[in-house]
């Protein structure tokens, strides 16, 4: 038996064992008959060991070249590095599908561990959900777009992965981008179940806040990862253009920003449970969105894959998730509905409101201005381009307003703020903020945006630092440790307030990073030969010479720039052409001399071999590396607020099968 027949195999026993769980699942729950719930679980469990097999075997015949599976022969080839081999499990279409639904099933297998004991009534609709995901994709590689497909004959050779994937960031970007899609999916079935069952209280909220924050942690990492791989391969001097399949990324993180938000409102005055439950159904239907527009071929960009006959599937699939789940909600409306209302405007729970608004806006502007195209061409048969300055015009306005609401919301008081609580908590940071803006103002800055961007960004900063301040001197009076020892402890018992502030604090980076890169930005083209130099802002530039490097793989023609500011050498910059031979793909790998400042960022352009003339491109990008940093420090405030407490440990050990539920038998 050859590799790919098992793998093959694999898939189909997968496609059946997934079909399997969902129906014992359903009947289990619905009949009152745990053995068929149990029997569900289990074909689910046994689904990620066929789904684990057959990525085995990809794998196995990538890292080998068994160029007799088309998908080997269409994406590797000999002289590919082996980590760029390992890579284009996920850099092409089926084995795409394969890897996301490995992530999938993963996800699923620690969802079913971590819940057996736990939430009896709500874990069949869970695994039905789940398993229904599975089923679908595995229909598109069993049926659609076979991942182990044979050729005729064993070429001698493979067609290359595509020259701009041959880089680092293909690594750590599509898997951390897929993991954030795949793990929505978990709050997704909670809820889902939540409405079927009609238990529609916190304890679905509860039981997938991690997953929540995973999936928020993980979409998080694959926008900045997808804005630094723009930023370094594709030449263009920026990190974000408005491409449709960077839009699809950041449509879910919006609703999913949106949504950590709105629980914690449900969570302390138990309102907003439609809102809630319809956040995650969209947040879930935008992942199916992106899914579509990337392997689809309507929509053109540097990211998609190549034109496939997936669109129609993709399609059907995310109009029967929406029916099914917007029936779902019709049908418990009237246990849905809050008796709650809110109190005031001046309160936490309007600021959050407020704050969910204006994500929903972005993440409107956002869809309109990406399907806008199609749906121009589709009418009128003229493709109407939408570019960035559309989505520049409209979101900016809203992304400040969001700023803004960023610095108030965890500071002002639940129900109503009265104005003694206003003037305590805001006066501080608004004085820090008008400051900052009028020491900028006197400094030259006259850019209205940025002058309020910039402000902005010092009052949430002064917010947070405020806040920490005052827990910090109210744990020092009350058990009288040493500031740094009174932080720490403060933080570690509290970790989802305090990681929350960690978070507002990224996101102030990253908003600093945005406004100083987008409008301070200097671009500079030279033609020059060896020995002469050009300027940029306070930098010289002189151009040295042309080096070549030739392997198997790829040729490479690299220029040396000396990087001097004022008489002075501070360094040496090395932008280089490539010719990827396999494909016969030529490609531009750009030199960046980064700077808490600014990034000093220089592609090599046109050469013109007999007059020895070079074109450059330069560019001059104030506080890119804040906007890095930004994600960063978001990421690992995220990972704070996952962390569990030591109370929660002890509560977790006191009581090991937690929040228990009624068996299915027991509700039957």
């Amino acid at each position: 038996m050859h590799g790919s027949d098992l793998g093959t195999l694999a898939l189909q026993l997968g496609w059946c064992l997934a079909l399997y769980a969902t129906g014992a699942s359903l009947y289990g729950v619905l009949a009152a008959r745990a053995e068929f719930v149990h029997s569900g679980r289990r074909a689910a469990l046994a689904l990620f060991g066929c789904v684990a097999v057959a990525v085995a075997v990809m794998l196995h015949a990538l890292v080998t070249r068994d160029f007799r599976l088309e998908y080997v022969a269409s994406y590797t080839s000999r002289t590919l590095p082996m980590s760029y081999t390992v890579a284009a499990l996920w850099g092409g279409m089926a084995g795409s599908l394969l890897f996301w639904l490995a992530l999938l099933n993963l996800s699923a297998t620690v969802v079913h561990v971590q819940n057996r004991d736990r939430h009896r009534a709500l874990m069949p609709y869970v695994t039905a959900t789940l398993s229904t995901i599975s089923l679908f994709f595995l229909s598109l590689l069993v049926f659609v777009v076979p991942a182990f497909e044979r050729l005729d004959f064993a070429p001698s050779e493979g067609s290359d992965l595509n020259p701009l994937l041959q880089n680092y960031w293909m690594m750590i970007h599509p898997p951390a981008l897929y993991a954030g899609y795949v793990t929505v999916s978990v709050p997704f079935a909670f809820c889902v179940a939540a409405l079927a069952s009609g238990q529609l209280g916190d304890d679905w909220i509860r039981s997938t806040r991690r997953w929540t924050l995973l999936s928020w942690f993980f979409l998080t990492l694959g926008n900045v990862f997808g804005g630094a791989w723009a930023y370094e391969v594709l030449g263009w001097g920026g990190y974000w253009a408005w491409d449709p399949v960077e839009n699809a990324a950041f449509m879910p993180w919006l609703v999913m920003t949106a949504f950590l938000h709105s629980v914690m409102i449900q969570e302390k005055k138990d309102m907003l449970k439609v809102w809630n439950v319809s956040l995650i159904i969209l947040a879930f239907a935008l992942t199916i969105f992106g899914t579509f527009l990337t392997r689809s071929g309507v929509i053109s960009s540097v990211h998609s894959f190549t034109q496939s006959g997936l669109g129609p599937f993709f399609l059907w699939f995310l109009a029967a998730v929406l029916v099914g789940a917007i029936a779902l909600v019709g049908w418990r409306l009237p246990i849905l509905r809050s008796q709650n209302q809110l109190e005031s405007f001046f309160s936490r729970e309007a600021a959050f409101l407020f704050n969910n608004l204006i994500l929903l806006g972005i993440c409107f502007t956002v869809f309109w201005g990406t399907v806008f195209p199609v749906i121009s061409e589709w009418v009128r048969g003229v493709k109407i381009t939408v570019g960035p300055p559309f989505f520049n015009k409209v979101n900016a306005p809203l992304g400040l307003c969001l700023l803004f609401l960023t610095g108030v919301g965890p500071i002002i008081a639940w129900r109503r703020a009265t104005p003694k609580n206003l003037r305590r908590n805001f006066a501080l940071p608004l004085a820090c903020g008008v400051a900052g803006g009028l020491v900028l103002f006197a400094l030259g800055m006259r850019q209205l945006a940025a002058l309020v961007s910039f402000s902005l960004c010092l009052f949430v900063a002064a917010t947070v630092a405020i806040e920490f301040y005052r827990g910090t001197r109210a744990r020092q009076a009350l058990v009288g440790e040493p500031a740094a020892t009174a932080l720490a402890h403060l933080v570690s018992k509290n970790h989802r307030r305090y990681g929350g502030y960690v978070i507002h604090l990224g996101v102030v980076l990253v908003f600093m990073g945005i406004t100083g890169s987008s409008l301070f930005k200097e671009e500079v083209q030279a033609t020059v030969a060896p020995g002469q130099s050009f300027s940029i802002g306070a930098y010289t530039l002189r151009f040295d010479r042309l080096s070549e490097d030739d392997d198997p793989h790829v040729a490479i023609t690299r220029a040396e720039v000396t990087v001097l500011r004022g008489d002075r050498v501070v360094g040496l910059l090395w932008p280089e052409k490539r010719f990827y031979k396999r494909p016969g793909q030529p490609t531009t790998e750009v030199a960046i001399r980064k700077t808490l400042r600014e990034d000093l960022y220089l592609v090599l352009g046109a050469l013109d071999p007999p007059s020895g003339l070079v074109t450059f491109q330069t560019f001059l990008n104030p506080l890119v590396t804040w906007l890095w940093f930004g994600g960063a420090v978001m990421a690992l405030g995220t990972a704070v607020v996952m962390t569990p407490t030591a109370a929660e440990r002890r509560a977790r050990a006191a009581s090991p099968a937690g929040e228990r539920s009624p068996s299915v038998a027991e509700e039957g």
